[in-house]
Protein backbone atom coordinates (compact mmCIF):
# COMPACT_ATOMS: atom_id res chain seq x y z
CA UNK A 1 0.00 0.00 0.00
CA UNK A 2 1.70 3.22 -0.98
CA UNK A 3 0.50 6.14 1.53
CA UNK A 4 1.02 9.45 0.71
CA UNK A 5 2.00 12.23 3.14
CA UNK A 6 2.49 15.57 2.58
CA UNK A 7 3.65 17.70 5.03
CA UNK A 8 5.73 14.69 6.17
CA UNK A 9 8.57 16.83 7.48
CA UNK A 10 6.64 18.20 9.89
CA UNK A 11 5.40 17.56 13.77
CA UNK A 12 2.50 15.26 13.38
CA UNK A 13 4.19 14.21 9.69
CA UNK A 14 7.09 12.53 11.39
CA UNK A 15 5.08 11.01 14.00
CA UNK A 16 3.13 9.20 10.93
CA UNK A 17 5.80 8.03 9.25
CA UNK A 18 7.58 6.48 12.65
CA UNK A 19 4.99 4.46 13.12
CA UNK A 20 4.19 3.68 9.86
CA UNK A 21 7.88 2.30 9.27
CA UNK A 22 6.65 -0.47 11.42
CA UNK A 23 4.63 -2.01 8.55
CA UNK A 24 6.11 -4.05 6.17
CA UNK A 25 2.87 -3.18 4.30
CA UNK A 26 3.04 0.36 3.93
CA UNK A 27 5.50 2.54 1.23
CA UNK A 28 5.43 6.48 2.22
CA UNK A 29 5.49 8.93 -0.47
CA UNK A 30 6.73 12.34 0.75
CA UNK A 31 5.69 15.65 -0.27
CA UNK A 32 7.22 18.45 1.82
CA UNK A 33 7.24 21.98 1.91
CA UNK A 34 10.39 21.97 -0.73
CA UNK A 35 8.10 19.91 -3.08
CA UNK A 36 6.36 21.87 -6.11
CA UNK A 37 2.72 22.18 -6.03
CA UNK A 38 2.87 20.44 -9.50
CA UNK A 39 4.15 17.28 -8.46
CA UNK A 40 1.14 16.47 -6.58
CA UNK A 41 -0.51 15.11 -9.91
CA UNK A 42 2.45 12.45 -10.30
CA UNK A 43 2.83 11.44 -6.68
CA UNK A 44 -1.14 11.27 -6.28
CA UNK A 45 -1.28 8.97 -9.18
CA UNK A 46 0.96 6.35 -7.23
CA UNK A 47 -1.13 6.80 -3.39
CA UNK A 48 -3.59 4.45 -2.74
CA UNK A 49 -4.36 6.55 0.57
CA UNK A 50 -3.38 10.14 0.99
CA UNK A 51 -2.55 12.03 5.12
CA UNK A 52 -2.92 15.86 3.62
CA UNK A 53 -0.91 17.13 7.13
CA UNK A 54 0.55 19.94 5.01
CA UNK A 55 -0.61 23.42 6.00
CA UNK A 56 0.71 27.02 7.27
CA UNK A 57 -0.33 28.54 10.49
CA UNK A 58 2.15 31.02 11.49
CA UNK A 59 2.72 33.00 8.04
CA UNK A 60 5.04 36.02 7.38
CA UNK A 61 1.55 37.64 5.58
CA UNK A 62 -2.48 36.53 5.90
CA UNK A 63 -2.10 36.15 2.96
CA UNK A 64 -0.57 32.44 3.30
CA UNK A 65 -2.61 31.16 4.96
CA UNK A 66 -4.92 31.08 1.36
CA UNK A 67 -1.87 29.66 -0.38
CA UNK A 68 -0.61 27.20 2.68
CA UNK A 69 -4.14 26.01 3.38
CA UNK A 70 -6.89 26.82 0.85
CA UNK A 71 -5.02 26.69 -2.55
CA UNK A 72 -2.55 23.55 -1.84
CA UNK A 73 -5.85 21.31 -0.89
CA UNK A 74 -7.62 22.89 -3.63
CA UNK A 75 -4.12 21.47 -5.80
CA UNK A 76 -4.45 18.09 -4.08
CA UNK A 77 -8.16 17.81 -5.07
CA UNK A 78 -7.65 18.72 -8.49
CA UNK A 79 -5.12 16.05 -8.27
CA UNK A 80 -6.83 12.97 -7.52
CA UNK A 81 -9.66 13.86 -9.71
CA UNK A 82 -7.14 14.62 -12.54
CA UNK A 83 -6.04 10.31 -11.45
CA UNK A 84 -9.19 9.04 -12.20
CA UNK A 85 -9.02 7.59 -8.62
CA UNK A 86 -11.26 7.55 -5.75
CA UNK A 87 -8.48 7.84 -3.34
CA UNK A 88 -9.32 8.26 0.39
CA UNK A 89 -7.71 11.24 1.86
CA UNK A 90 -7.21 12.16 5.40
CA UNK A 91 -7.17 15.51 6.41
CA UNK A 92 -5.50 17.51 9.43
CA UNK A 93 -7.75 20.39 10.00
CA UNK A 94 -8.02 22.60 13.28
CA UNK A 95 -10.22 23.31 16.10
CA UNK A 96 -10.11 26.74 14.74
CA UNK A 97 -11.89 25.77 11.46
CA UNK A 98 -15.04 27.01 13.56
CA UNK A 99 -13.61 30.14 14.32
CA UNK A 100 -13.69 33.76 12.03
CA UNK A 101 -9.89 34.26 12.22
CA UNK A 102 -7.92 34.49 8.92
CA UNK A 103 -6.60 30.65 9.92
CA UNK A 104 -9.97 29.27 10.92
CA UNK A 105 -10.82 30.90 7.23
CA UNK A 106 -8.62 28.84 5.52
CA UNK A 107 -8.45 25.88 7.33
CA UNK A 108 -12.87 26.37 6.13
CA UNK A 109 -11.99 26.85 2.91
CA UNK A 110 -9.81 23.94 2.48
CA UNK A 111 -12.26 21.69 4.34
CA UNK A 112 -14.54 22.52 1.39
CA UNK A 113 -12.68 21.91 -1.05
CA UNK A 114 -12.39 18.11 0.40
CA UNK A 115 -16.20 17.93 0.96
CA UNK A 116 -16.37 18.98 -3.01
CA UNK A 117 -14.26 15.74 -3.95
CA UNK A 118 -16.28 13.64 -1.66
CA UNK A 119 -19.47 14.81 -3.27
CA UNK A 120 -18.10 15.04 -6.88
CA UNK A 121 -15.48 12.46 -7.21
CA UNK A 122 -17.08 10.17 -4.42
CA UNK A 123 -13.33 10.08 -2.89
CA UNK A 124 -13.85 9.35 0.82
CA UNK A 125 -12.58 12.38 2.84
CA UNK A 126 -12.00 12.09 6.71
CA UNK A 127 -11.79 15.49 8.39
CA UNK A 128 -9.88 15.60 11.74
CA UNK A 129 -10.90 19.27 13.43
CA UNK A 130 -7.71 18.68 16.00
CA UNK A 131 -7.36 21.01 19.12
CA UNK A 132 -3.76 21.69 20.41
CA UNK A 133 -1.45 18.25 19.75
CA UNK A 134 1.28 17.73 21.90
CA UNK A 135 4.38 15.31 21.88
CA UNK A 136 7.57 14.12 20.77
CA UNK A 137 9.29 16.52 18.00
CA UNK A 138 6.75 19.42 18.28
CA UNK A 139 8.86 22.70 17.86
CA UNK A 140 9.52 24.74 20.48
CA UNK A 141 7.99 28.16 19.41
CA UNK A 142 5.84 27.21 17.19
CA UNK A 143 3.76 24.01 17.35
CA UNK A 144 2.36 24.26 20.50
CA UNK A 145 2.78 25.68 24.41
CA UNK A 146 3.33 22.14 25.68
CA UNK A 147 6.68 21.98 23.41
CA UNK A 148 7.81 25.89 24.27
CA UNK A 149 7.25 24.95 27.98
CA UNK A 150 9.15 21.42 27.76
CA UNK A 151 11.93 22.85 25.95
CA UNK A 152 12.38 26.30 28.45
CA UNK A 153 11.74 24.18 31.78
CA UNK A 154 14.44 21.83 30.59
CA UNK A 155 16.77 24.48 30.01
CA UNK A 156 15.89 26.81 32.67
CA UNK A 157 14.48 29.37 30.39
CA UNK A 158 11.81 31.63 31.56
CA UNK A 159 7.78 30.71 30.54
CA UNK A 160 5.41 33.50 29.80
CA UNK A 161 2.28 32.85 31.00
CA UNK A 162 -0.62 35.48 30.39
CA UNK A 163 -3.52 33.87 32.37
CA UNK A 164 -2.51 30.76 34.56
CA UNK A 165 -6.46 29.89 34.63
CA UNK A 166 -6.49 29.63 30.90
CA UNK A 167 -7.87 26.12 29.64
CA UNK A 168 -6.20 24.53 26.87
CA UNK A 169 -7.79 21.19 24.79
CA UNK A 170 -5.32 18.73 24.36
CA UNK A 171 -4.50 15.43 22.36
CA UNK A 172 -1.25 13.35 22.34
CA UNK A 173 -0.11 12.58 19.59
CA UNK A 174 0.66 9.00 20.11
CA UNK A 175 -3.26 8.91 20.28
CA UNK A 176 -3.90 10.95 16.84
CA UNK A 177 -1.61 8.31 15.20
CA UNK A 178 -3.89 5.47 16.52
CA UNK A 179 -6.82 7.13 15.18
CA UNK A 180 -4.79 8.04 11.68
CA UNK A 181 -4.01 4.23 11.14
CA UNK A 182 -7.24 3.06 12.00
CA UNK A 183 -9.02 4.89 9.59
CA UNK A 184 -6.34 3.90 6.89
CA UNK A 185 -6.67 0.24 7.43
CA UNK A 186 -10.41 0.68 7.58
CA UNK A 187 -12.69 3.73 9.43
CA UNK A 188 -14.65 2.74 12.34
CA UNK A 189 -17.68 4.84 11.29
CA UNK A 190 -18.71 6.53 8.29
CA UNK A 191 -18.57 9.95 10.02
CA UNK A 192 -17.19 12.96 7.84
CA UNK A 193 -15.65 14.65 10.85
CA UNK A 194 -13.21 12.27 13.39
CA UNK A 195 -12.17 13.07 16.38
CA UNK A 196 -9.57 11.39 18.64
CA UNK A 197 -9.96 10.74 22.15
CA UNK A 198 -9.19 10.83 24.87
CA UNK A 199 -9.11 14.51 25.15
CA UNK A 200 -7.75 16.50 28.08
CA UNK A 201 -8.27 20.03 29.12
CA UNK A 202 -5.99 21.86 31.64
CA UNK A 203 -5.18 25.14 32.78
CA UNK A 204 -2.04 26.90 31.21
CA UNK A 205 -0.59 27.23 34.88
CA UNK A 206 -1.52 23.58 35.78
CA UNK A 207 0.29 22.55 32.57
CA UNK A 208 3.50 24.78 33.95
CA UNK A 209 3.17 23.15 37.33
CA UNK A 210 2.81 19.46 36.24
CA UNK A 211 5.97 19.82 33.37
CA UNK A 212 8.21 21.75 36.55
CA UNK A 213 7.06 18.92 38.72
CA UNK A 214 8.92 16.63 36.41
CA UNK A 215 11.96 18.49 36.66
CA UNK A 216 11.92 18.42 40.23
CA UNK A 217 11.45 15.18 40.29
CA UNK A 218 15.26 14.43 39.77
CA UNK A 219 16.13 16.13 42.82
CA UNK A 220 12.99 14.68 45.39
CA UNK A 221 13.28 11.51 43.45
CA UNK A 222 9.61 11.00 43.53
CA UNK A 223 8.30 10.63 40.27
CA UNK A 224 4.48 11.61 39.31
CA UNK A 225 1.82 9.26 38.37
CA UNK A 226 2.97 8.68 35.54
CA UNK A 227 1.56 5.31 34.21
CA UNK A 228 -1.80 6.80 32.82
CA UNK A 229 -3.76 9.38 30.64
CA UNK A 230 -2.31 13.21 30.53
CA UNK A 231 0.51 13.19 32.90
CA UNK A 232 1.71 10.10 31.53
CA UNK A 233 1.63 11.51 28.04
CA UNK A 234 2.88 15.17 29.33
CA UNK A 235 6.01 13.10 30.54
CA UNK A 236 7.16 11.55 27.80
CA UNK A 237 6.71 14.49 25.53
CA UNK A 238 8.54 16.83 28.33
CA UNK A 239 11.39 13.85 28.57
CA UNK A 240 11.93 13.98 24.62
CA UNK A 241 13.11 17.55 24.92
CA UNK A 242 16.36 16.47 27.35
CA UNK A 243 19.58 16.97 25.51
CA UNK A 244 21.97 14.11 25.36
CA UNK A 245 23.53 15.22 28.17
CA UNK A 246 21.16 15.49 30.54
CA UNK A 247 20.00 11.60 30.19
CA UNK A 248 21.65 10.85 33.28
CA UNK A 249 21.36 11.97 37.04
CA UNK A 250 23.07 11.26 40.19
CA UNK A 251 21.25 9.82 43.26
CA UNK A 252 22.27 9.79 46.98
CA UNK A 253 24.63 7.04 47.67
CA UNK A 254 25.30 6.10 51.48
CA UNK A 255 28.59 3.61 52.12
CA UNK A 256 29.83 2.31 55.23
CA UNK A 257 31.85 -0.83 55.98
CA UNK A 258 29.01 -3.00 55.37
CA UNK A 259 28.63 -1.67 51.92
CA UNK A 260 26.31 0.53 50.14
CA UNK A 261 22.88 1.68 49.98
CA UNK A 262 21.17 4.03 46.82
CA UNK A 263 18.10 5.04 46.58
CA UNK A 264 16.54 5.59 43.16
CA UNK A 265 13.12 6.48 43.01
CA UNK A 266 10.21 7.07 45.74
CA UNK A 267 6.12 7.23 44.61
CA UNK A 268 3.08 9.96 46.54
CA UNK A 269 1.36 6.71 47.46
CA UNK A 270 3.63 3.73 46.62
CA UNK A 271 6.68 3.43 48.43
CA UNK A 272 10.15 3.92 47.17
CA UNK A 273 12.61 1.60 45.35
CA UNK A 274 16.67 1.43 46.17
CA UNK A 275 19.12 -0.97 46.39
CA UNK A 276 22.17 -2.30 48.66
CA UNK A 277 25.29 -3.97 48.71
CA UNK A 278 26.60 -6.35 51.39
CA UNK A 279 29.97 -7.78 51.57
CA UNK A 280 30.95 -11.32 52.20
CA UNK A 281 29.53 -12.47 55.85
CA UNK A 282 27.66 -8.91 56.03
CA UNK A 283 24.23 -8.80 57.99
CA UNK A 284 21.80 -6.16 57.33
CA UNK A 285 19.04 -5.50 59.28
CA UNK A 286 17.99 -6.82 62.40
CA UNK A 287 14.83 -4.71 62.61
CA UNK A 288 11.22 -5.21 62.59
CA UNK A 289 8.02 -2.72 61.32
CA UNK A 290 4.35 -2.45 62.66
CA UNK A 291 3.04 -1.40 59.50
CA UNK A 292 5.88 -0.89 56.97
CA UNK A 293 6.19 -3.72 54.48
CA UNK A 294 9.58 -4.47 52.18
CA UNK A 295 10.23 -6.70 49.36
CA UNK A 296 13.72 -8.00 48.47
CA UNK A 297 15.05 -9.42 45.47
CA UNK A 298 18.58 -10.53 45.22
CA UNK A 299 20.04 -9.57 41.73
CA UNK A 300 23.54 -10.68 42.73
CA UNK A 301 25.37 -12.99 45.44
CA UNK A 302 23.48 -15.42 48.06
CA UNK A 303 21.56 -14.48 50.93
CA UNK A 304 20.14 -15.96 53.94
CA UNK A 305 17.38 -14.09 55.63
CA UNK A 306 16.27 -15.05 59.06
CA UNK A 307 12.93 -14.14 60.49
CA UNK A 308 11.90 -14.13 64.37
CA UNK A 309 8.24 -13.17 65.77
CA UNK A 310 8.77 -10.21 68.17
CA UNK A 311 6.06 -11.95 70.94
CA UNK A 312 5.74 -15.65 70.34
CA UNK A 313 9.80 -15.94 69.49
CA UNK A 314 8.59 -18.05 66.46
CA UNK A 315 11.39 -18.35 64.10
CA UNK A 316 12.14 -19.12 59.86
CA UNK A 317 15.11 -18.82 57.59
CA UNK A 318 15.65 -19.08 53.56
CA UNK A 319 18.09 -18.86 51.11
CA UNK A 320 17.86 -17.28 47.97
CA UNK A 321 20.21 -16.34 45.09
CA UNK A 322 20.93 -13.88 42.03
CA UNK A 323 20.60 -16.99 39.90
CA UNK A 324 17.29 -17.89 40.58
CA UNK A 325 15.26 -14.43 41.17
CA UNK A 326 12.40 -14.95 43.87
CA UNK A 327 10.68 -12.27 46.08
CA UNK A 328 11.27 -12.11 49.94
CA UNK A 329 8.41 -10.30 51.74
CA UNK A 330 8.83 -8.69 55.08
CA UNK A 331 6.12 -9.34 57.60
CA UNK A 332 4.83 -7.01 60.28
CA UNK A 333 5.74 -8.15 63.77
CA UNK A 334 8.67 -10.20 62.59
CA UNK A 335 12.15 -8.77 63.05
CA UNK A 336 14.23 -9.85 60.11
CA UNK A 337 18.15 -9.58 58.44
CA UNK A 338 19.87 -10.60 55.59
CA UNK A 339 23.24 -12.25 55.46
CA UNK A 340 25.57 -12.43 52.70
CA UNK A 341 26.57 -15.91 52.51
CA UNK A 342 28.55 -15.91 49.43
CA UNK A 343 32.40 -15.25 48.44
CA UNK A 344 31.14 -11.74 46.32
CA UNK A 345 29.59 -8.99 47.08
CA UNK A 346 25.51 -9.10 47.15
CA UNK A 347 23.37 -6.96 45.59
CA UNK A 348 19.59 -6.65 46.78
CA UNK A 349 16.64 -4.86 45.47
CA UNK A 350 14.25 -3.18 47.76
CA UNK A 351 11.07 -1.73 47.34
CA UNK A 352 9.50 -0.37 50.61
CA UNK A 353 5.79 0.34 50.80
CA UNK A 354 6.42 3.73 52.08
CA UNK A 355 8.71 6.58 51.54
CA UNK A 356 11.32 6.75 54.40
CA UNK A 357 10.19 9.30 56.85
CA UNK A 358 13.49 10.08 59.47
CA UNK A 359 10.39 11.28 61.83
CA UNK A 360 8.38 8.30 61.82
CA UNK A 361 10.69 5.54 60.54
CA UNK A 362 8.58 2.66 61.84
CA UNK A 363 11.55 0.80 62.14
CA UNK A 364 12.99 -0.91 65.50
CA UNK A 365 16.19 -2.37 66.01
CA UNK A 366 15.76 -6.01 67.65
CA UNK A 367 18.19 -8.68 66.41
CA UNK A 368 16.68 -11.93 65.24
CA UNK A 369 19.12 -14.28 67.24
CA UNK A 370 20.53 -17.27 66.98
CA UNK A 371 17.95 -20.08 66.54
CA UNK A 372 17.36 -22.39 69.31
Amino acid sequence: MKVLITGSNGFVGKNLIAHLAERADIEVIPFTREDSVSRLQELVRDADFVFHLAGVNRPQTPEEFITGNTDLTQALCDAIVASGKLTPVLYTSSSQAELDNPYGSSKRGAESALLALKEQHNSPVYLFRLPNVFGKWSRPNYNSAVATFCHNIIHDLPIQINDPEALINLVYIDDVIAQFVATMDGPLSNELFVNVEPQYRITVGALAEQLRAFRNSRSSLITEPVGAGLVRALYATYVSYLPPASFTYGVPKYADPRGTFVEMLKTRDSGQFSYFTAHPGVTRGGHYHHSKTEKFLVIRGKACFRFRHILSGEYYELFTTGDEPEIVETVTGWTHDITNIGDEEMIVMLWANEVFDRLRPDTYARPVGIQA
